[in-house]
């Protein structure tokens, strides 16, 4: 496998060696020992999510605070989406700072997005079937995030204006000038 460190301390876009023949294709989408060597996180993971969406939907910025913080080793099984992490760790030099990668069934590739940071993603394709690995369980007390349009972020989710679907909890995040990491 490659990876390669974003300019976000710690988030890292991981593309599996993958060996195609006849038949198929085969690779590794998982490897703890290895997972943990090349980034130098624990690759203990505790829960696995699945989302389908379609055309437009935008979930997030999303995160989950204090004790209940989450890792997540996230990819696409089906479709393209334009995955996005945002620094939220409050002293990171980075703090504030964001990073959008392409991940599709088709170039299989994985972002990891470390504790402290929001993450969400846009659907670019028709539909799309997106999993996630998180490193601890989900807490809803522990729930927080920042609106998908911050105007100070300033995130292009690639979905033209009046196309995107958002859900009514997402509509309801505050801006990143009002994030609480508490």
């Amino acid at each position: 496998m490659q990876v390669q460190e974003t300019k976000l301390k710690g988030c890292f876009i991981i593309e599996p060696q993958i060996f195609k023949d006849n038949r198929g294709y085969f690779f590794e989408s998982f490897n703890e020992q290895k997972f943990e060597a090349a980034t130098g996180h624990n690759g203990h993971f505790v829960q696995d999510n699945q989302s389908a969406s379609s055309y437009g939907v935008i979930r997030g910025l999303h995160l989950q605070k204090g004790e209940h913080a989450q890792a997540k080793l996230v990819r696409v099984l089906e479709g393209k989406v334009l995955d996005v992490a945002v620094d939220l760790r409050p002293g990171s030099p980075t703090y504030g700072e964001w990073v959008a990668v392409e991940l599709s069934a088709e170039n299989n590739r994985q972002l990891y997005v470390p504790r402290g940071f929001g993450h969400g993603f846009s659907v670019l394709s028709e539909t799309a079937v997106f999993a996630y690995k998180c490193d601890n369980g989900y807490n809803k007390e522990a729930e927080g995030g920042v609106q998908y349009n911050d105007p100070t972020l300033k995130i292009d989710w690639q979905i033209p204006a009046g196309k995107e679907v958002i859900s009514e909890k997402d509509a309801l995040l505050r801006p990143f000038s009002e994030f609480n990491p508490e």
